[in-house]
């Protein structure tokens, strides 16, 4: 990223965007500079026009020469529209690019610290209007500069009397842009800034529109989101009104300079000091006065938006990333080059902000190769927190993880996760198919394989009965959450991982499917390390070790019985739920 210019560090920032395409910009600005100057010269040939009209002379070089101007026009227009249209777009992907390559790079905390829609507009909203202001405004503002200086430059050249009339207009339509533009930019900003928030607000209704609905909030909802989108309209709308004052005012004055010109000019014609022909084409640049100012104010009015745009999408910049692996540099060892623990966690203390209090605490766990490890404790224990740690979405402050004898120091994010796999309680799914989220995790899966996860699961008779089997697409209308929830666990199954982690993965499950996944873990522990955090007793009752956590730490480990023995929270939790120390799984609510 461009370091901003500490002067002009807003428009730093836009230029940041345009500098790797500035060669494709000056390209432009020469086309449009030529098109200026073909536009500048045409009231010039209609002088010689009606000169040649008015002594007799041949029309045939003034007539093509307009007609060589126009050709020229039309096509160097259409040049500069194209080259400038497709380097606006290239200048949008790339941001785009760069946002979504952050996004999904970005820390868990990072992202889930912020509104997913508000993240959504500066993909979709914001990168609309930086493809102006970085390409089309930058050429635009130097055009419309340069081809106001060289009207009011030929201006003087056919008559300095009445240039004075025209100079006066301007500079006064220059002092009231200069008044107003920065109150139009910043009520544009302020805009948008409000289209984000509805973004947010909007997204987050959308994904909860089921509790919405039950909690009978429907009209709550959309005044909130609406509030939003009405703020963001009344302050356009003040954009507008302000930019129609400018405008009107500006028309005004030139208008008015016109008439004072036209008048002006018709005296000096009847005393014989001026030539009609110079009027006429002294009256074509006051008339085409205008473009060069609508040029100058549209584009300026673009750019600040746009400048407004790109300090919003390089706050994206700023957002934490997890780092790459480092080069060269071998992954972890082999799990049969270890025999101890699979995971350790060394006095582990970590937290979700510098200044935040610790979520865990002085954690000491050795996860072994094989085998069911359970975890309990009531909400904000920490259960969720530990697994974040085992994930890498949060980093220790104190002591250390490993995974196969080695710290997770030493290799990549992507290196330690190819070693686990995860089903979250939500089982959030991917967009796409039924196959896609299956093999989201293991892309290379045969078929084979995948069906006989599916059995595993005992999903494979439903996935044969949809119409499209395992192309259908996933959503809550073709599976129910159960079916998600065995979808999700599925994936984590065809990885054949190291560690494989389940938050509550029987949550939503009937009681013969649940059977069914408490058999999957059971098979996956006698080859490989399972840890779950659970809720019910049929989750945990069979694990070979039970966590208990209170406050961030670990209160107490052991077997059930144990637990029931001498841990008097883990008597409460079991007395809360209802389940009685020898009670079967219980049936789905």
């Amino acid at each position: 990223m461009t370091v901003p210019n500490p002067r002009f560090p807003r428009l730093a920032v836009l230029w940041s965007f345009a500098r790797p395409h500035r060669g494709t910009l000056a390209l432009g600005l020469v086309l449009a500079l030529f098109g200026s100057a073909m536009g500048l010269a045409t009231p010039m040939v209609t002088k010689w026009i009606l000169d040649a009209l008015g002594s007799g002379g041949s029309m045939t070089g003034p007539v093509g020469a307009l007609l060589a101007l126009l050709v020229l026009g039309v096509a160097v227009a259409y040049w500069q529209w194209t080259l400038l249209g497709s380097l606006g777009e290239r200048v949008v992907l790339e941001a785009r690019e760069s946002m979504v390559r952050r996004f999904l790079r970005a820390t868990v905390p990072a992202i889930t610290g912020r509104p997913a829609g508000e993240l959504v507009t500066r993909v979709t909203s914001d990168t609309v209007l930086l493809r102006e202001a970085a390409t089309s405004s930058v050429v635009g503002l130097v055009n419309g500069a340069v081809m106001l200086v060289g009207t009011l430059a030929l201006m003087a050249v056919l008559d300095l009397a009445l240039l004075g009339t025209t100079v006066a207009a301007v500079i006064v339509v220059i002092v009231l842009f200069a008044t107003l533009m920065p109150s139009i930019a910043k009520a544009q900003e302020r805009a948008q800034e409000h289209v984000g928030r509805l973004g947010g607000v909007l997204e987050g209704a959308l994904r909860a529109i089921r509790t919405v609905k039950v909690s009978r909030a429907e009209d709550r909802q959309a005044e909130r989101i609406l509030a939003e989108a009405r703020s963001s309209a009344a302050h356009s709308v003040r954009a507008v009104r302000r930019e129609a004052m400018a405008w009107s005012v500006a028309w005004t004055g030139i208008q008015l300079a016109i008439i004072a010109i036209l008048a002006l000019g018709a005296w000096r014609v009847s005393t014989g000091s001026m030539q009609v022909s110079t009027l006429i084409a002294f009256l074509l640049y006051a008339f085409g006065l205008m473009e060069p100012i609508n040029e100058l104010s549209q584009n300026f009015t673009a750019m600040q938006a746009g400048v407004a745009a790109a300090e919003r999408i390089r706050e994206v910049g700023a957002l934490e990333t997890e780092p790459p692996a480092a080069p060269g540099r071998s992954g972890p060892p082999a799990p049969g080059a270890y025999d101890g623990p699979v995971l350790e966690l060394r006095n582990v203390t970590a937290a979700y902000g510098p200044g935040a209090e610790p979520a865990v605490r002085g954690i000491d766990l050795a996860v072994p190769r094989t085998g069911h490890l359970a975890i309990v404790g009531p909400s904000g224990a920490g259960k969720t927190s530990l697994f974040s740690l085992i994930l890498r979405f949060l980093e220790p402050r104190e002591g250390e993880l490993l995974l196969n004898g080695r710290p997770y120091r030493e290799y990549g994010h992507a290196e330690t996760r190819a070693h686990l796999a995860y089903v979250e309680q939500d089982t959030p799914v991917v967009p796409g198919t039924i196959r896609d989220n299956l093999l989201f995790s293991h892309p290379e899966a045969t078929e084979e394989e995948v069906r006989r996860v599916l059995a595993e699961v005992r999903l494979d008779s439903k996935i044969d009965a949809l119409e499209d089997g395992l192309d259908t697409p996933l959503s809550s209308a073709s599976v129910s959450g159960g079916e998600r929830q065995r979808i999700a666990l599925a994936r984590a199954l065809l990885r054949t991982p190291d560690v494989l982690l389940l938050d509550e993965a029987t949550a939503q499950l009937d009681g013969l499917t649940e059977a069914a996944v408490h058999d999957c873990v059971r098979t996956r522990s006698a080859a490989g390390a399972v840890v779950t955090i659970a809720h019910r007793l049929s989750t945990v009752i069979d694990a070979d070790l039970i966590l208990v956590m209170e406050d961030g730490r670990i209160r107490a480990r052991g077997t059930h019985e144990d637990l029931l023995s001498r841990d008097a929270l883990y008597r409460e939790l079991v007395e809360a739920l209802r389940i009685a120390e020898a009670a079967p799984a219980p049936a789905a609510r």
